[in-house]
């Protein structure tokens, strides 16, 4: 096989592949079921083929082909003396013998018209028979009477009518026997259902923990339960949050240690520096301390933990319409869209200091400021405009780095210590959001903040 035929069946293949997945369920639910029934719909086909095949088509085959050939000796008799008597004795002698009811109907035609039988094999095989045994016209009828089959056959002196019982001409037990093994499957599946959605149901509970422990959000109430592999991921789930919980205590600790201890001289320094004569050297100590101070302030504001403060449900158009009147009140230009009534759910102080930080990113660097909220399909859209400089794309990921100045970009951050993006970005993934950056059409910077709306 040449290497462009190789390539021509593994894209093939791959084409397969993909349409395979395509249509097969996403959930576990779904795929679980999948295992469960498709073994059965299959194994179900291949016997209820196999008895049709081997059982019931062959057992109907030969009751058709024994009403056909009492048919046709009946047939045969009365043409060789189609006379009254020889139909009474011949009605008689079907009755008793051949349990066929035989009726002539004289000078009259077969019908024209044709009822199929629901199930074409019945129709099939008793047409198949009668064209063996007989050859005259005939007609039959396999739907009109629920426990007979009507068969008509022309002769010289009319059309002969035969009533026979259907359990006489086709096998009726094939019905029942597909009835059952039908709701033998439904009742299967419906158990089948059950269990697996009990099955599901903690893993489903164990994903909504750990997605609200990432918002953070607590879920009291969720312990280990379902199967011992998901007691076991539950469990190991429980011991990572409490870690997780433990190191961010820790921190709290240490960072309000680590505040007293370094503002206390800075407080000391700064009353020295006020009692000393006032010199161009000393004023120069003087600023030295304050950005000393300011990068003190940012460093304890990247680090700080808000896990302390309530998760509550929290009107986001508010929030914002907050935030961009005290901006205003600074003599900031924003002009503000804001769709009404938007609640989401989380740590209010935190959302708002979020969107406080773009807001002033955004103006700081921009005349003008632009912000809109509008409901998305996966939540919640807030947009962050400015006029100013921007970023250039390939620095978009760089601005969120802790501590981080792009100076040539757009002289970002001179007055802090490059901390506003990266701050605003970690309480967004912390409330199962994020934050993207990108040009904006009015030639500045623009700022995407999504967050989940409230369940």
């Amino acid at each position: 096989m040449t290497l462009s035929a190789k390539m021509t069946a593994w894209r093939h293949q791959l084409f397969k592949r993909r349409r395979l997945r395509d249509v097969t369920p996403k959930g576990l639910f779904g795929r679980s079921l999948l295992i469960v029934a498709l073994p059965v719909a299959l194994m179900q086909i291949a016997v209820l083929w196999m008895f049709f095949d081997s059982q019931w088509e062959t057992v109907t085959t030969r009751l058709s082909e024994g009403v056909a050939g009492d048919v046709a000796v009946i047939v045969a008799q009365y043409d060789q003396t189609p006379s009254a008597p020889k139909l009474a004795q011949l009605s008689a002698l079907a009755m008793d013998k051949m349990s066929l009811s035989v009726a002539l109907q004289p000078n009259e035609k077969l019908p024209t018209s044709i009822r199929s039988s629901l199930f074409s094999v019945l129709d099939r095989t008793l047409r198949q028979a009668l064209d063996a045994k007989l050859k005259a016209p005939f007609w039959f009828d396999t739907t009109r009477y629920p426990a007979y089959v009507d068969i008509r056959v022309q002769t010289r002196g009319g059309v002969l009518r035969f009533i026979a019982p259907r359990d006489k001409v086709f096998s009726t037990s094939g019905h029942i026997f597909v009835f059952w093994l039908i709701a033998a499957t439904f009742i299967q599946t419906s158990i089948a259902i059950i269990f697996i959605r009990n099955q599901v149901r903690p893993i489903q509970r164990l994903a909504n923990a750990a997605e609200r422990f990432g918002r953070g959000q607590d879920d009291p109430n969720f312990s280990p339960s379902g199967a011992r592999e998901v007691r076991q991921a539950a469990a190991a789930f429980l011991e990572m949050k409490d870690r997780i919980e433990r190191f961010v205590d820790q921190r709290t600790v240490m960072l309000a240690g680590v505040s007293h201890d370094l503002r206390t001289p800075l407080t000391r320094l700064k009353l020295q520096l006020a009692l000393l004569e006032q010199t161009h050297d000393l004023e120069d100590a003087r600023q030295d301390l304050r950005e000393m101070e300011r990068m003190l302030d940012g460093y304890l504001a990247f680090a700080r933990d808000e896990a302390e403060e309530e998760t509550i449900p929290v009107d986001l158009t508010a929030l914002i319409d907050a935030r961009v009147s005290n901006a205003r009140r600074t003599g900031a230009h924003i002009d503000a869209d804001l769709e009404a009534d938007l609640w989401g759910v989380g740590r209010q102080q935190a959302l708002g200091r979020c969107i406080g930080n773009l807001l002033d990113n955004a103006v700081r660097y921009g005349e003008h400021a632009y912000i809109s909220i509008r409901r998305d399909q996966d939540g919640v859209k807030i947009i962050i405009e400015d006029d100013g400089p921007g970023i250039e794309a390939h620095l978009y990921e760089e601005a969120f780095a802790p501590f981080n100045r792009l100076d040539p970009a757009r002289n970002l951050n001179t007055d802090g210590v490059g901390l506003g993006l990266s701050i605003a970005r970690d309480i967004a993934r912390s409330h199962g959001g994020d934050i993207v950056l990108g040009r904006s059409d009015r030639g500045g910077l623009r700022a995407v903040l999504r967050l989940p709306l409230q369940d």
